[in-house]
């Protein structure tokens, strides 16, 4: 009996890297040693180190759970209508003028990553880059977030980097970034962080903001808005849009990638939301029957389950209170974290900070991460002799730091400069 010849279609297939985090928490998991810290997780902990249910999402989740109403069809192909709505007015304000105006276009996609995917990927296919005689890429900020980079790569966005962060003031690079954009191609796409900066906790000034878009709007440039923590950075929901509301304003061309894993705790739910701003209303619905056309070919129809309840967190006034407490929560304690750390290292232990102005950069950075200054060397020594994970380039995470490890880490740091 004869067989099928077999072909080695993937022969000349790599074998890829493991992706970076889940290689440090794999290592943490294996590790048996009682005392150890994982700083690398990009998750909120509770003060006991442990997931924290949000009492707002409990809430909302057992009244979907006994809604016999609810059935399991399709959602339309942009999403639950009342969630993009409302998350919409949640980024862009109740008050919007583009909003009223009818010139948001908004989509459900799975989660930040997903709008950021999409993003990209619409703009590769629709952008009119050779309108303004430019290359297909994305300015990036050095660094970003490191998905950034695979995520434009995949979709034809080549990512070049602009100056962001100094690491001899562990802070903005300010100056900078605005030669960046003062000498940037007309026309051009740049990524902002709307708050919360990730990987450096390090955000421009309210001022620096509305400087940078005073160029943007000059220098005729896209701004391509990721926001994953909006409220989660400071508890205030509208302080943390400010930026994204600014450029509407000054009615800047842009999108905006927004996320619902960290402020709801939603990170397995992967519920986000896209939204384009069109300039007039024949743009808009330009944009909003292609994207249609693109999201049925790239996921046909969203997932119903976290946009569900989002949408009763938004919507519901009274859910909405105990999800706006639950914010200033996480927040109020990740900002605690910093507080003591920065004391202990600071003025307990006076550890030499590494660009030898001291430890504030722990307290005026913000968000969930913070760029310690310490060198590859050093967080290596912390992983090796103290078990403490964390990334190659210093970056932590606050929220993995809790009233019982807090000293034990700062002591841990403490070591490995001075030794």
């Amino acid at each position: 009996m004869s067989t099928a010849s077999s072909i080695d279609a993937f022969a000349k297939v790599p074998l890829a890297p493991p992706d970076s985090i889940f290689k440090l928490t794999a290592a943490f998991k294996q590790d048996t040693n009682p005392n150890k810290v994982n700083l690398g997780v990009g998750a909120y902990r509770d003060d006991t180190g442990k997931p924290w249910i949000l009492p707002s999402v409990k809430k909302v989740k057992a009244d979907y759970l006994s809604n016999e109403n609810i059935d399991h069809e399709y959602l339309p192909i942009l999403g639950l209508p009342e969630y993009t709505s409302a998350a919409a007015k949640l980024i862009l304000g109740d008050n919007s003028a583009a909003i009223s105006e009818k010139r948001v276009v908004s989509a459900q996609t799975i989660s930040g990553t997903g709008a950021n995917h999409s993003a990209g990927a619409f703009l590769s296919k629709h952008y009119d880059f050779a309108a303004f005689g430019i290359k297909k890429q994305i300015y990036v900020s050095s660094p970003t977030w490191a998905n950034h980079h695979s995520i434009f790569s995949n979709v034809g966005l080549e990512p070049v980097n602009y100056p962001y962060y100094d690491k001899n003031t562990i802070g903005l690079d300010f100056d900078g970034l605005m030669k960046a954009l003062n000498e940037a191609p007309k026309g051009s796409i740049w990524l902002l962080h709307a708050c919360a900066h990730n990987p450096t906790g390090v955000d421009p000034t309210a001022e620096q903001w509305k400087q940078i878009a005073d160029v943007f709007a000059q220098r005729q440039l896209f701004a391509f808005f990721d926001c994953a923590y909006q409220g989660f950075a400071s508890g205030d929901l509208n302080k943390d849009a400010a930026a994204v509301r600014h450029f509407v304003d000054k009615q800047i061309p842009l999108l905006i990638c927004q996320s619902f894993a960290k402020n709801a705790g939603l990170y397995g739910e992967r519920t986000g939301a896209l939204h384009f701003i069109g300039k007039d209303a024949d743009e808009t619905e330009r944009l909003r029957t292609q994207y249609s056309v693109f999201q049925r070919a790239e996921i046909s129809n969203p997932p119903a389950f976290g946009a569900r309840l989002v949408s009763s967190l938004l919507n519901e006034p009274t859910n909405f209170n105990q999800w706006e407490a639950d914010i200033k929560t996480m927040a109020s304690r990740i900002i605690k974290m910093r507080e003591v750390l920065y004391d202990q290292l600071n003025n307990q232990l006076k550890t030499p900070s590494p660009n030898g102005n001291g430890w504030g950069h722990i307290t005026s950075q913000i968000g969930m991460f913070s760029f310690t200054g310490l060198n590859a060397e050093q967080c290596q020594k912390l992983i090796d002799k103290h078990h403490i994970y964390l990334t190659a380039n210093g970056r932590i995470s606050m929220a993995g730091l809790n009233s019982s490890n807090v000293e034990y880490v700062a002591k841990s740091i403490d070591d490995v400069i001075k030794n």
